[in-house]
């Protein structure tokens, strides 16, 4: 009895170490889930919503990256370690800003590593790769995809972003400089311009960091993250044109800190639920009993337009959004 005992504890504490259930409040949903997480990449497969975020901690202690899924935006399960610095030989420390798409029948996550400062040091962008959005993901290259400062942009805070025709960018950078370059078919490296140029530098006016991209309206939307990301006036901005490659012309702020509710708002992304026009915004923030910048949670608030395309200033709450099941 003893031993039947044991092997059905043993089965029990397997189950809660591979997926814990983070179960939001209908009344309070933010933070989404609890830790400490940034950078927050918010997306949708099969009908579940993911959200791949930064382990937010010292960068010595940044050396893996969880997931959370939900079916209906309240209750979360934890996928923990997904990628781990010991499934990528030349990632060390900082591993942060995830960016996942799923292209055929994997799941590719861009991840960046090691927070270099110089053309010297190694690290910067790299994928891993999986056949599920849990993973467990694996290094896909062998070294990073793009590891040197291209036009004064740092090599981190990578987004994927798939355009109409099917084609694949790279849109990624630090340092107050934004680049943007076609990836192959296979992920393995760029396509260069016409002009044969490899990085194009699509930096609207005081861009800092955390890019993202997104269509509404056959409109290309560009948003970014402002401010310094361990103080208050962390925000988002955006810009709209008629091509992934710009010009891009700085609309305004449409998310910051609420002095009642949380500073350092930013670093966010977007999920549309399909065959709708409803959009959700996934963010970071910083509760206001907090002044360490590590101490940020991971967020969600309905996004909205106006009748002209702009977006409407985003209102960050406690409440979060309503339980929502795609259909």
């Amino acid at each position: 009895m003893k031993n039947v005992l044991f092997f059905l504890i043993l089965i029990v504490c397997s189950k809660t170490t591979a997926q814990t259930v983070v179960s939001g409040s209908t009344k309070n949903n933010n933070p989404i889930f609890s830790g400490w997480y940034a950078d927050p990449e918010g997306t949708i497969f099969d009908k579940t919503y993911w959200v791949y975020p930064t382990f937010s901690a010292i960068y010595d202690k940044q050396v893996f990256l969880d997931a959370f899924s939900s079916r209906d935006l309240t209750h979360w399960t934890k996928h923990p370690r997904i990628l781990d610095t010991i499934a990528i030989k030349w990632a060390k420390r900082a591993i942060w800003s995830p960016s996942i798409i799923k292209n055929k029948n994997n799941y590719f996550l861009f991840f960046g590593a090691n927070d270099i400062q110089n053309d010297n040091e190694i690290g910067g962008i790299g994928i891993a790769i999986a056949s599920k959005p849990e993973g467990p993901y694996k290094d896909y290259l062998g070294k990073p995809l793009v590891d040197k400062f291209y036009n004064g942009a740092q090599p981190i805070d990578q987004f994927v972003f798939r355009d109409k025709d099917g084609q694949h960018y790279l849109i990624y950078g630090g340092w107050k400089h934004c680049n943007i370059g076609k990836l192959k078919p296979d992920f393995t490296g760029f396509v260069p311009f016409e002009d044969q140029t490899v990085f194009k530098e699509i930096t609207p006016e005081n861009y800092v960091e955390g890019p993202f991209m997104f269509i509404r309206n056959n409109k290309y939307y560009f948003m970014w993250s402002e401010g310094g990301w361990g103080g208050p006036d962390y925000c988002v901005a955006y810009a709209i044109a008629d091509s992934p490659l710009g010009p891009f012309k700085r609309i305004g702020k449409i998310l910051e800190q609420d002095p009642e509710i949380a500073t350092g708002a930013g670093h966010h992304s977007v999920i549309k639920v399909p065959n709708s026009d409803t959009y959700y915004i996934v963010y970071h923030r910083r509760p206001l009993t907090q002044t360490d910048a590590n101490s940020r949670e991971t967020c969600i608030e309905e996004m909205n337009f106006d009748e002209k395309g702009f977006i409407k200033p985003i209102v960050i709450t406690n409440e979060g959004v309503k339980e929502h099941w795609i259909k």
